[in-house]
Parts: structure tokens; C-alpha cells; sequence
């Protein structure tokens, strides 16, 4: 699976906390999302050390991330599993549905043993995030590929915002902020169904590739409280370059900060 330009937004943009310790990334795919959580938390001073684990249902890309995340400069923070939003919100509700406040408890998962990704116990010990992240497929009616990893990763049948809300909604902590990138004509219905579980919107970034574009999409993050929105736009390039705004975000995590693609 290649490095998208959708996922390096969302890592770079989404809202990092240096007091967040446990940290998800739905569908990490390459791992591109969390290696770029562990790089900017890294840049905080704090005793407490993060986890952050990248789950996917397809197990050559959790494979891939769990070679990324032992290569990297961070393998004591990132873990990488091979399974299903469903198996992993089945094993958490087996455990400790969310009721109130509550402080999140380390995974007790397997040490990753590169380049297999861990397997989900049963009895693995997990109760809230404080942040959850992913950018998940976005195809509803499309024409299908005809390769079935690609059809997974694109395609929401196997797994929608709506499946990341229901999820968020149960499992994270009360501080707990979940970020999303989507395309843009999905802002409507996502707030809705965001607010119709119990987060609210407190961030929305709209995102276009040049200044006579409208956005494409959108990054937006949710917590359980409703704190004033803050609206911004985000253009990538203009003229045939990239923006100094898009540079600027992204110059710590490519190797040729002055590319656009």
C-alpha cells in the first residue's frame, strides 16, 4: 500500500496532547499515520511514555506497519495488530463497557516480534483511548477494483465513519479526542451522526488543492465535551507550487520538504 497524501494530512494536522498515553490508529495500513503520532509525541517532554497501536484487517499491511514500527526511531511505543475495528470494540465491551470517568489501562498485548503484528487476546487488558485516529475508506457506490486489498482499503463496507463514531463513542476516555479525514460532502451527515452519539465537533479543518478548488476534505476532530469550533482552510498549492502553509506542515516528515506529492 503506498503513502497517501490524505494520511500524511491527518497525521500532521490532527490534535496530539502531551498527556495523551494511549492512542489508536484505525486501519493504519503502512503505519504512515502512527509513525507521525510517535515522531511529534516524541517532541514532548513527559516521564510517561505513549502507546500507540495501529490495528488492520488486512494482515500483509499489518504486517508492513509492524516492520515499520520496529524500523523506526519509536518500537518500544508502537504495536501493530492484525484484526477488525468489530473484534477489537468485542474484546473491549467484554471487558468494561464505558460508564463514566475512568483512567485508560495499558494493552496488555503481546511484545510485537517484527515483521508479524500481534495477535488480540481475549483477556488482553483494554479499556479507553485517549485519542483515536484514521483515514477510513471512503467509496459507497463506486465501480469495485479488481484487486480485494485495494476494495478494502477504499471502500467503506469495510469500515465507515459511522463504525469509527459508534466506537469512539464507547471507548474513549472522557478527554479522549477522535480525528477523522474525510471528503468534504461528507461534513453534514458526519456531524450529525457525530453529534447523535455524544461528541461534538471542536475542530474542522477544510482542505483544497488550489485556491479555485472548493475543499475536498475535511479533517475533523470530536471529543465527548462541546467546546467552541474552530474553522480553518488549508490550500495545498497554488500556481503549480506548494503552498508555504502546506510546507510548513509537512517540511518534518518528508524527505524532500519541498515537494507537493
Amino acid at each position: 500500500m503506498k503513502v497517501n497524501t490524505d494520511g500524511v494530512l491527518l497525521g500532521a494536522l490532527m490534535t496530539l496532547r502531551p498527556e495523551e498515553r494511549y492512542l489508536l490508529d484505525v486501519g493504519t495500513g503502512t503505519g504512515t499515520i502512527a509513525l507521525m503520532a510517535a515522531q511529534r509525541i516524541s517532541d514532548h517532554s513527559s516521564p510517561r511514555p505513549a502507546s500507540i497501536i495501529g490495528i488492520d484487517i488486512d494482515a500483509p499491511s499489518a504486517r508492513e506497519a509492524a516492520r515499520n514500527f520496529a524500523a523506526s526511531p519509536w518500537p518500544g511505543m508502537l504495536s501493530a495488530i492484525h484484526c477488525s475495528l468489530a473484534d477489537l470494540d468485542r474484546c473491549i465491551s467484554a471487558i468494561q463497557p464505558y460508564s463514566g470517568p475512568s483512567s485508560p489501562a495499558l494493552p496488555s498485548l503481546p511484545e510485537p516480534l517484527p515483521p508479524e503484528p500481534a495477535t488480540l487476546c481475549p483477556g488482553s487488558r483494554i479499556s479507553y483511548f485517549d485519542h483515536i485516529f484514521s483515514n477510513p475508506p471512503y467509496y459507497d457506490l463506486s465501480l469495485r477494483a479488481p484487486d480485494f486489498r485495494r476494495n478494502t482499503a477504499r471502500h467503506t463496507d469495510s469500515l465507515s465513519y459511522r463504525d469509527l463514531i459508534g466506537f469512539a463513542s464507547s471507548h474513549l476516555s472522557d478527554s479522549g479526542v477522535l480525528s477523522l479525514i474525510l471528503p468534504a460532502d461528507t461534513e453534514t451527515w458526519l456531524l450529525r451522526h457525530a453529534r447523535m452519539s455524544g461528541l461534538h465537533p471542536f475542530r474542522i479543518v477544510r482542505i483544497r488543492t488550489t485556491p479555485k478548488k472548493r475543499p475536498s476534505r475535511i479533517v475533523a476532530e470530536f471529543s465527548r465535551s462541546a467546546p467552541a469550533l474552530s474553522e480553518s482552510l488549508l490550500t495545498l498549492s497554488d500556481g503549480g507550487s506548494c503552498t508555504p502553509e502546506y510546507l510548513a506542515l509537512t517540511r518534518d516528515f518528508y524527505l524532500w520538504p519541498e515537494s507537493c506529492s
